[in-house]
Protein backbone atom coordinates (compact mmCIF):
# COMPACT_ATOMS: atom_id res chain seq x y z
CA UNK A 1 0.00 0.00 0.00
CA UNK A 2 2.80 2.13 0.88
CA UNK A 3 5.72 1.70 -1.97
CA UNK A 4 7.03 5.11 -1.33
CA UNK A 5 7.66 4.51 2.12
CA UNK A 6 9.33 1.01 0.82
CA UNK A 7 12.12 3.02 -1.31
CA UNK A 8 12.93 5.75 0.83
CA UNK A 9 13.54 2.88 3.77
CA UNK A 10 15.92 1.26 1.55
CA UNK A 11 17.89 4.55 1.04
CA UNK A 12 17.39 5.31 4.57
CA UNK A 13 18.94 2.08 5.67
CA UNK A 14 21.56 2.14 2.63
CA UNK A 15 23.00 5.55 4.26
CA UNK A 16 23.45 3.80 8.12
CA UNK A 17 19.97 5.46 9.00
CA UNK A 18 16.36 4.21 10.47
CA UNK A 19 13.46 5.03 9.02
CA UNK A 20 9.45 4.81 10.08
CA UNK A 21 5.95 5.05 9.08
CA UNK A 22 4.40 6.79 12.24
CA UNK A 23 1.04 8.50 13.94
CA UNK A 24 -1.66 9.12 11.60
CA UNK A 25 -0.47 7.12 8.67
CA UNK A 26 0.08 3.69 10.40
CA UNK A 27 -3.33 4.23 12.38
CA UNK A 28 -5.76 5.12 9.11
CA UNK A 29 -3.11 1.93 7.19
CA UNK A 30 -4.43 -0.34 10.01
CA UNK A 31 -8.21 0.65 9.87
CA UNK A 32 -8.60 0.46 5.84
CA UNK A 33 -7.48 -3.00 7.04
CA UNK A 34 -5.65 -3.95 3.68
CA UNK A 35 -8.08 -1.94 1.47
CA UNK A 36 -6.19 0.73 -0.23
CA UNK A 37 -9.75 2.03 -1.47
CA UNK A 38 -10.78 2.42 2.32
CA UNK A 39 -7.43 4.11 2.82
CA UNK A 40 -7.58 6.40 -0.41
CA UNK A 41 -4.89 9.03 -1.06
CA UNK A 42 -2.79 9.65 1.85
CA UNK A 43 0.00 11.47 2.81
CA UNK A 44 2.96 9.70 4.29
CA UNK A 45 4.36 10.92 8.04
CA UNK A 46 7.87 9.23 8.88
CA UNK A 47 10.52 9.55 11.31
CA UNK A 48 13.98 8.81 11.34
CA UNK A 49 16.99 8.30 13.38
CA UNK A 50 18.93 11.02 10.86
CA UNK A 51 19.53 14.69 11.42
CA UNK A 52 17.76 16.99 8.96
CA UNK A 53 20.75 17.65 6.75
CA UNK A 54 20.90 14.28 6.32
CA UNK A 55 17.44 14.08 5.23
CA UNK A 56 17.67 16.14 2.77
CA UNK A 57 20.74 14.29 1.24
CA UNK A 58 18.56 11.27 1.19
CA UNK A 59 15.43 11.89 -0.30
CA UNK A 60 16.79 15.00 -3.05
CA UNK A 61 17.73 12.19 -5.84
CA UNK A 62 14.14 10.68 -4.83
CA UNK A 63 11.80 13.08 -4.95
CA UNK A 64 10.31 15.24 -7.41
CA UNK A 65 10.30 18.34 -5.06
CA UNK A 66 12.06 19.60 -1.43
CA UNK A 67 10.78 21.98 1.02
CA UNK A 68 12.66 22.69 3.84
CA UNK A 69 10.54 25.49 5.84
CA UNK A 70 10.10 22.60 8.66
CA UNK A 71 13.81 21.82 8.86
CA UNK A 72 14.51 24.08 11.94
CA UNK A 73 12.01 21.52 13.71
CA UNK A 74 14.05 18.78 12.12
CA UNK A 75 11.21 18.07 9.43
CA UNK A 76 12.04 17.73 5.71
CA UNK A 77 8.59 17.71 3.33
CA UNK A 78 8.72 16.39 -0.26
CA UNK A 79 6.93 15.04 -2.91
CA UNK A 80 7.44 12.04 -5.13
CA UNK A 81 5.75 11.99 -8.81
CA UNK A 82 5.75 8.49 -10.28
CA UNK A 83 3.95 7.27 -13.23
CA UNK A 84 1.43 4.95 -12.54
CA UNK A 85 0.88 6.43 -9.08
CA UNK A 86 -0.58 8.98 -7.54
CA UNK A 87 1.42 12.20 -6.42
CA UNK A 88 2.41 11.86 -2.92
CA UNK A 89 3.29 14.27 0.02
CA UNK A 90 5.90 12.71 2.73
CA UNK A 91 6.89 14.54 5.58
CA UNK A 92 10.02 12.96 7.85
CA UNK A 93 10.87 14.40 10.98
CA UNK A 94 13.62 13.30 13.02
CA UNK A 95 13.14 11.80 16.03
CA UNK A 96 11.72 14.03 18.61
CA UNK A 97 11.83 13.83 21.94
CA UNK A 98 10.30 17.88 22.91
CA UNK A 99 10.41 19.43 26.43
CA UNK A 100 7.90 22.55 26.86
CA UNK A 101 7.95 24.91 29.30
CA UNK A 102 4.67 25.54 31.65
CA UNK A 103 2.86 28.45 29.93
CA UNK A 104 4.75 27.90 26.43
CA UNK A 105 2.46 27.08 23.58
CA UNK A 106 5.65 25.46 21.68
CA UNK A 107 7.97 23.15 22.60
CA UNK A 108 12.22 23.37 23.02
CA UNK A 109 12.92 21.57 19.76
CA UNK A 110 15.13 18.31 21.43
CA UNK A 111 15.85 15.37 18.61
CA UNK A 112 15.46 11.97 20.37
CA UNK A 113 17.40 8.97 20.52
CA UNK A 114 14.86 5.99 19.77
CA UNK A 115 11.65 5.46 18.11
CA UNK A 116 10.23 4.38 21.41
CA UNK A 117 11.38 8.13 22.67
CA UNK A 118 9.76 10.23 19.90
CA UNK A 119 6.52 7.63 19.94
CA UNK A 120 6.29 8.59 23.61
CA UNK A 121 5.94 12.26 23.13
CA UNK A 122 2.76 11.74 20.72
CA UNK A 123 -0.87 12.60 21.89
CA UNK A 124 -2.78 9.21 22.03
CA UNK A 125 -1.58 5.75 21.78
CA UNK A 126 -3.60 4.92 18.78
CA UNK A 127 -1.37 7.41 17.14
CA UNK A 128 1.91 5.88 18.68
CA UNK A 129 2.37 3.21 16.32
CA UNK A 130 5.33 2.73 13.59
CA UNK A 131 6.40 0.47 11.04
CA UNK A 132 9.71 0.44 10.52
CA UNK A 133 10.92 0.01 6.51
CA UNK A 134 11.99 -1.00 4.64
CA UNK A 135 11.21 -4.21 6.47
CA UNK A 136 8.24 -3.35 7.77
CA UNK A 137 8.24 -3.98 11.30
CA UNK A 138 5.65 -2.99 13.85
CA UNK A 139 6.32 -1.13 17.24
CA UNK A 140 3.63 -0.36 19.52
CA UNK A 141 4.80 -0.07 22.66
CA UNK A 142 1.88 1.59 24.25
CA UNK A 143 -0.47 -0.80 23.15
CA UNK A 144 -1.85 1.14 20.58
CA UNK A 145 -3.32 -1.24 18.56
CA UNK A 146 -5.28 -3.18 21.11
CA UNK A 147 -6.52 0.33 21.73
CA UNK A 148 -7.72 0.85 18.22
CA UNK A 149 -9.47 -2.55 18.29
CA UNK A 150 -11.29 -1.79 21.28
CA UNK A 151 -12.23 1.56 20.47
CA UNK A 152 -10.34 3.39 23.58
CA UNK A 153 -8.62 6.59 23.61
CA UNK A 154 -4.98 6.79 26.04
CA UNK A 155 -2.54 8.76 26.48
CA UNK A 156 1.15 6.87 26.31
CA UNK A 157 2.47 8.28 29.13
CA UNK A 158 0.89 10.28 32.23
CA UNK A 159 -2.44 11.92 30.97
CA UNK A 160 -1.41 15.38 33.03
CA UNK A 161 2.25 15.24 31.82
CA UNK A 162 0.92 14.66 27.70
CA UNK A 163 -1.64 17.70 28.06
CA UNK A 164 0.66 19.77 30.31
CA UNK A 165 3.21 19.80 27.22
CA UNK A 166 0.57 20.91 25.06
CA UNK A 167 -2.90 21.62 25.99
CA UNK A 168 -4.78 21.39 22.33
CA UNK A 169 -4.00 17.51 22.79
CA UNK A 170 -7.48 17.97 25.56
CA UNK A 171 -9.56 18.95 22.16
CA UNK A 172 -7.73 16.15 19.96
CA UNK A 173 -9.01 13.56 22.63
CA UNK A 174 -12.75 14.90 21.89
CA UNK A 175 -11.54 14.99 17.98
CA UNK A 176 -10.96 11.30 17.83
CA UNK A 177 -13.81 10.49 19.94
CA UNK A 178 -15.70 11.79 17.14
CA UNK A 179 -13.53 10.46 14.37
CA UNK A 180 -13.44 7.54 15.02
CA UNK A 181 -16.52 6.93 17.51
CA UNK A 182 -14.32 5.98 20.38
CA UNK A 183 -14.58 6.01 23.92
CA UNK A 184 -11.94 8.17 26.12
CA UNK A 185 -10.41 6.28 29.12
CA UNK A 186 -11.60 7.12 32.65
CA UNK A 187 -8.18 8.78 33.48
CA UNK A 188 -7.61 10.85 30.47
CA UNK A 189 -11.25 12.09 30.85
CA UNK A 190 -10.33 13.06 35.10
CA UNK A 191 -6.70 14.83 33.58
CA UNK A 192 -8.67 16.73 30.61
CA UNK A 193 -11.39 18.00 33.99
CA UNK A 194 -8.73 19.41 35.87
CA UNK A 195 -6.83 20.87 33.22
CA UNK A 196 -9.27 22.51 31.30
CA UNK A 197 -8.46 26.34 31.72
CA UNK A 198 -5.21 25.65 30.62
CA UNK A 199 -6.64 25.39 26.91
CA UNK A 200 -6.84 28.76 27.48
CA UNK A 201 -3.23 29.45 26.54
CA UNK A 202 -3.73 27.40 23.37
CA UNK A 203 -4.81 30.02 19.90
CA UNK A 204 -8.01 30.34 18.87
CA UNK A 205 -7.01 28.86 15.17
CA UNK A 206 -5.69 25.65 15.96
CA UNK A 207 -8.54 24.96 18.45
CA UNK A 208 -11.19 25.81 15.26
CA UNK A 209 -9.42 23.17 13.10
CA UNK A 210 -9.68 20.97 16.19
CA UNK A 211 -13.06 21.64 15.97
CA UNK A 212 -14.07 21.50 12.48
CA UNK A 213 -12.24 17.86 12.41
CA UNK A 214 -14.36 16.84 15.57
CA UNK A 215 -17.93 17.71 13.74
CA UNK A 216 -17.17 16.76 10.30
CA UNK A 217 -16.40 13.47 12.71
CA UNK A 218 -18.97 10.20 12.47
CA UNK A 219 -19.96 10.41 15.52
CA UNK A 220 -19.35 14.16 16.70
CA UNK A 221 -22.45 13.48 19.72
CA UNK A 222 -19.89 11.65 21.06
CA UNK A 223 -17.09 14.53 20.82
CA UNK A 224 -19.25 16.95 21.83
CA UNK A 225 -20.57 15.21 24.76
CA UNK A 226 -16.81 15.04 25.76
CA UNK A 227 -16.16 18.60 25.65
CA UNK A 228 -19.38 19.82 27.68
CA UNK A 229 -18.78 16.71 30.53
CA UNK A 230 -14.79 17.61 30.76
CA UNK A 231 -15.51 21.80 30.56
CA UNK A 232 -13.23 21.87 28.08
CA UNK A 233 -16.47 23.61 26.29
CA UNK A 234 -15.91 26.62 27.99
CA UNK A 235 -12.96 27.21 25.82
CA UNK A 236 -14.25 25.77 22.63
CA UNK A 237 -17.69 26.63 22.59
CA UNK A 238 -18.81 28.28 25.95
CA UNK A 239 -22.41 28.18 24.30
CA UNK A 240 -22.80 24.47 24.42
CA UNK A 241 -23.11 24.97 28.36
CA UNK A 242 -25.89 27.30 28.26
CA UNK A 243 -27.33 24.49 25.51
CA UNK A 244 -27.04 22.11 28.26
CA UNK A 245 -28.52 24.24 30.72
CA UNK A 246 -31.54 25.49 29.13
CA UNK A 247 -34.35 23.44 30.29
CA UNK A 248 -38.67 23.41 29.30
CA UNK A 249 -39.32 22.54 33.03
CA UNK A 250 -42.91 21.27 31.68
CA UNK A 251 -42.03 19.44 28.95
CA UNK A 252 -38.85 17.15 30.10
CA UNK A 253 -38.05 15.50 26.24
CA UNK A 254 -37.72 19.26 25.14
CA UNK A 255 -34.37 19.34 26.82
CA UNK A 256 -32.58 21.96 24.42
CA UNK A 257 -29.10 19.93 24.46
CA UNK A 258 -30.15 16.87 23.64
CA UNK A 259 -32.62 18.73 20.88
CA UNK A 260 -29.72 19.84 18.97
CA UNK A 261 -27.82 16.64 19.33
CA UNK A 262 -30.98 14.99 17.89
CA UNK A 263 -30.86 17.95 15.44
CA UNK A 264 -26.87 17.22 14.16
CA UNK A 265 -27.35 13.57 13.59
CA UNK A 266 -30.46 14.23 11.91
CA UNK A 267 -28.72 16.53 9.83
CA UNK A 268 -25.98 14.19 8.97
CA UNK A 269 -28.30 11.77 7.97
CA UNK A 270 -30.04 14.34 5.35
CA UNK A 271 -26.55 15.18 4.02
CA UNK A 272 -26.87 12.28 0.60
CA UNK A 273 -29.29 15.29 -0.28
CA UNK A 274 -26.83 18.11 -0.60
CA UNK A 275 -25.44 18.76 -4.02
CA UNK A 276 -21.80 17.52 -3.24
CA UNK A 277 -22.70 14.82 -0.20
CA UNK A 278 -20.87 15.37 3.37
CA UNK A 279 -19.56 15.56 5.32
CA UNK A 280 -20.79 19.13 5.12
CA UNK A 281 -19.00 21.27 8.30
CA UNK A 282 -21.64 24.77 7.34
CA UNK A 283 -24.68 22.39 7.76
CA UNK A 284 -23.04 20.57 10.70
CA UNK A 285 -22.21 23.71 12.61
CA UNK A 286 -25.71 25.11 11.97
CA UNK A 287 -27.57 22.42 13.20
CA UNK A 288 -24.79 22.63 16.68
CA UNK A 289 -25.65 26.21 16.78
CA UNK A 290 -29.48 26.72 16.00
CA UNK A 291 -30.45 26.97 18.81
CA UNK A 292 -27.80 29.03 20.66
CA UNK A 293 -30.01 32.14 21.19
CA UNK A 294 -32.84 30.26 23.49
CA UNK A 295 -31.20 30.61 26.58
CA UNK A 296 -31.14 34.54 26.27
CA UNK A 297 -34.18 34.85 25.06
CA UNK A 298 -36.37 32.00 27.35
CA UNK A 299 -39.35 33.69 29.20
CA UNK A 300 -41.42 31.80 31.48
CA UNK A 301 -44.84 32.77 31.98
CA UNK A 302 -47.64 32.64 34.48
CA UNK A 303 -49.39 29.97 32.65
CA UNK A 304 -46.06 27.91 32.97
CA UNK A 305 -45.55 28.13 29.18
CA UNK A 306 -42.08 28.89 27.92
CA UNK A 307 -41.15 30.63 24.99
CA UNK A 308 -37.61 31.49 23.48
CA UNK A 309 -39.05 34.43 20.96
CA UNK A 310 -36.66 35.36 18.09
CA UNK A 311 -34.04 32.97 19.24
CA UNK A 312 -33.12 32.88 15.45
CA UNK A 313 -32.34 36.36 15.54
CA UNK A 314 -30.53 36.53 18.21
CA UNK A 315 -28.97 33.01 17.39
CA UNK A 316 -27.41 34.32 14.69
CA UNK A 317 -25.54 37.50 16.00
CA UNK A 318 -23.68 34.82 18.59
CA UNK A 319 -22.52 32.63 15.67
CA UNK A 320 -21.26 35.21 13.85
CA UNK A 321 -19.42 36.41 17.11
CA UNK A 322 -18.27 33.23 18.40
CA UNK A 323 -16.78 31.76 14.48
CA UNK A 324 -15.14 35.41 14.58
CA UNK A 325 -13.55 34.61 17.94
CA UNK A 326 -12.53 31.29 16.41
CA UNK A 327 -11.44 33.02 13.12
CA UNK A 328 -13.46 31.27 10.92
CA UNK A 329 -12.76 32.68 7.29
CA UNK A 330 -15.89 35.18 6.55
CA UNK A 331 -18.13 32.97 3.57
CA UNK A 332 -18.40 29.83 6.41
CA UNK A 333 -19.63 32.27 8.89
CA UNK A 334 -21.65 33.78 6.88
CA UNK A 335 -22.79 30.68 5.65
CA UNK A 336 -23.71 29.04 9.32
CA UNK A 337 -25.01 32.43 10.66
CA UNK A 338 -27.51 32.76 8.25
CA UNK A 339 -28.71 29.40 8.28
CA UNK A 340 -29.25 30.33 11.89
CA UNK A 341 -31.42 33.07 11.37
CA UNK A 342 -33.22 30.90 8.94
CA UNK A 343 -34.23 27.80 10.01
CA UNK A 344 -37.46 29.19 11.31
CA UNK A 345 -38.21 30.76 8.01
CA UNK A 346 -40.33 27.75 6.46
CA UNK A 347 -42.96 28.05 9.79
CA UNK A 348 -43.78 31.26 9.42
CA UNK A 349 -45.57 30.35 5.73
CA UNK A 350 -47.63 27.37 7.58
CA UNK A 351 -51.03 29.15 6.09
CA UNK A 352 -50.39 28.39 3.06
CA UNK A 353 -47.25 28.88 0.44
CA UNK A 354 -48.29 31.47 -2.03
CA UNK A 355 -45.96 31.63 -5.37
CA UNK A 356 -44.73 34.76 -3.90
CA UNK A 357 -43.72 33.09 -0.30
CA UNK A 358 -41.79 30.65 -2.45
CA UNK A 359 -40.05 32.86 -4.53
CA UNK A 360 -39.62 34.69 -1.32
CA UNK A 361 -38.18 31.67 0.48
CA UNK A 362 -35.78 31.23 -2.65
CA UNK A 363 -34.30 34.55 -2.65
CA UNK A 364 -33.44 34.84 1.19
CA UNK A 365 -32.06 31.06 1.43
CA UNK A 366 -29.77 32.23 -1.71
CA UNK A 367 -26.89 29.31 -2.03
CA UNK A 368 -28.16 27.87 1.02
CA UNK A 369 -31.40 26.65 0.36
CA UNK A 370 -30.32 22.89 0.46
CA UNK A 371 -29.24 23.16 3.24
CA UNK A 372 -31.81 25.10 4.64
CA UNK A 373 -34.23 22.58 3.50
CA UNK A 374 -31.98 20.07 5.42
CA UNK A 375 -31.80 21.84 8.73
CA UNK A 376 -35.32 22.35 8.48
CA UNK A 377 -36.24 18.53 8.61
CA UNK A 378 -33.56 17.99 11.17
CA UNK A 379 -34.94 20.30 13.14
CA UNK A 380 -38.07 18.47 13.59
CA UNK A 381 -37.60 15.92 16.99
CA UNK A 382 -41.14 15.83 18.61
CA UNK A 383 -42.31 12.91 19.42
CA UNK A 384 -45.53 12.93 17.85
CA UNK A 385 -45.34 10.67 14.66
CA UNK A 386 -47.61 12.33 13.03
CA UNK A 387 -47.33 16.01 13.68
CA UNK A 388 -43.15 14.76 12.29
CA UNK A 389 -45.05 13.42 9.12
CA UNK A 390 -47.00 16.59 8.70
CA UNK A 391 -44.10 18.81 8.53
CA UNK A 392 -41.39 16.63 6.73
CA UNK A 393 -44.54 16.24 3.64
CA UNK A 394 -44.79 19.95 3.83
CA UNK A 395 -41.41 20.33 3.69
CA UNK A 396 -41.34 18.12 0.31
CA UNK A 397 -44.61 19.75 -0.74
CA UNK A 398 -42.43 23.25 -0.92
CA UNK A 399 -39.80 21.55 -2.74
CA UNK A 400 -41.67 20.31 -5.62
CA UNK A 401 -43.32 23.74 -5.87
CA UNK A 402 -39.63 25.50 -5.70
CA UNK A 403 -39.33 22.94 -8.38
CA UNK A 404 -42.30 23.64 -10.74
CA UNK A 405 -41.34 27.58 -10.06
CA UNK A 406 -37.73 26.71 -11.41
CA UNK A 407 -39.50 24.87 -14.90
CA UNK A 408 -41.47 28.38 -15.14
CA UNK A 409 -39.31 31.11 -14.31
CA UNK A 410 -35.42 32.01 -13.19
CA UNK A 411 -36.51 31.77 -9.31
CA UNK A 412 -33.05 31.38 -8.44
CA UNK A 413 -31.79 34.32 -10.03
CA UNK A 414 -34.74 37.23 -9.08
CA UNK A 415 -34.35 40.21 -10.27
CA UNK A 416 -35.99 42.86 -11.77
CA UNK A 417 -35.37 42.71 -15.74
CA UNK A 418 -33.78 46.43 -15.56
CA UNK A 419 -30.59 47.63 -13.55
CA UNK A 420 -29.72 50.78 -11.83
CA UNK A 421 -28.41 52.38 -14.95
CA UNK A 422 -31.72 51.80 -17.10
CA UNK A 423 -33.61 53.36 -13.64
CA UNK A 424 -31.83 56.83 -13.81
CA UNK A 425 -31.69 57.06 -17.73
CA UNK A 426 -35.88 56.57 -17.65
CA UNK A 427 -36.16 58.79 -14.84
CA UNK A 428 -33.53 60.94 -15.39
CA UNK A 429 -32.03 61.37 -12.40
CA UNK A 430 -28.48 61.09 -10.53
CA UNK A 431 -27.41 58.12 -8.46
CA UNK A 432 -28.73 58.53 -4.86
CA UNK A 433 -30.94 56.49 -2.32
CA UNK A 434 -33.72 56.86 -4.73
CA UNK A 435 -32.17 54.43 -7.31
CA UNK A 436 -31.76 51.70 -4.72
CA UNK A 437 -35.75 52.43 -3.28
CA UNK A 438 -36.36 52.05 -6.97
CA UNK A 439 -34.71 48.96 -7.51
CA UNK A 440 -35.87 47.44 -4.52
CA UNK A 441 -39.50 48.27 -5.48
CA UNK A 442 -39.46 46.37 -8.70
CA UNK A 443 -37.54 43.40 -6.81
CA UNK A 444 -40.93 43.09 -4.53
CA UNK A 445 -43.22 43.57 -7.61
CA UNK A 446 -40.97 40.24 -8.91
CA UNK A 447 -40.96 38.35 -6.19
CA UNK A 448 -45.02 38.91 -5.75
CA UNK A 449 -46.27 39.21 -9.29
CA UNK A 450 -43.70 36.91 -11.58
CA UNK A 451 -41.93 37.16 -14.18
CA UNK A 452 -42.53 41.16 -16.06
CA UNK A 453 -41.13 42.15 -19.46
CA UNK A 454 -39.73 45.42 -19.38
CA UNK A 455 -42.26 47.77 -20.92
CA UNK A 456 -44.29 46.25 -18.18
CA UNK A 457 -41.33 46.97 -15.55
CA UNK A 458 -41.05 50.54 -16.86
CA UNK A 459 -44.69 51.28 -15.92
CA UNK A 460 -44.59 49.98 -12.83
CA UNK A 461 -41.58 52.04 -12.52
CA UNK A 462 -43.59 55.50 -13.70
CA UNK A 463 -45.99 54.36 -11.04
CA UNK A 464 -43.56 54.25 -8.03
CA UNK A 465 -42.31 57.46 -9.54
CA UNK A 466 -45.22 59.66 -9.56
CA UNK A 467 -45.41 58.77 -5.68
CA UNK A 468 -41.71 59.48 -4.95
CA UNK A 469 -40.93 62.49 -7.27
CA UNK A 470 -41.20 65.11 -4.43
CA UNK A 471 -38.44 62.72 -2.76
CA UNK A 472 -35.73 63.85 -5.39
CA UNK A 473 -33.95 66.29 -3.09
CA UNK A 474 -32.20 67.88 -6.12
CA UNK A 475 -31.25 65.63 -7.96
Amino acid sequence: MHPEARELGARFEAAGHELYLVGGTVRDTLLAGGDPDLLGDVDLDLATSAPPEETERIVRPWATAVWLTGAEFGTVSCQREAEGRPTRNVEITTFRADSYTPGSRHPEVVYGTSIEDDLARRDLTINAMAVRVPEFRFVDPFGGLQDLRAGLLRTPIDPHTSFGDDPLRMVRLARFASVLDAEADSAVTVAASEMADQLGAVSAERIRDELVKLVAGRAPRRGLNLLVRTGLSAHVLPELDELRACRDPQHRHKDVWLHTLAVLEQAIDLEDRLPDGGPDVVLRLAALLHDIGKPDTKEVHRDGTVTFHHHDVVGARMTRHRMRELRFDKETTRAVSELVRLHLRFHTFASGWTDAAVRRYVRDAGDLLERLNALTRADVTTGNARKAARIQRHVDELEERIAVLREQEEIDALRPPIDGNAIMAHLGIRPGPLVGQAWKHLLELRIEEGPMDEEATLAALDAWWAEHAGETGGQ
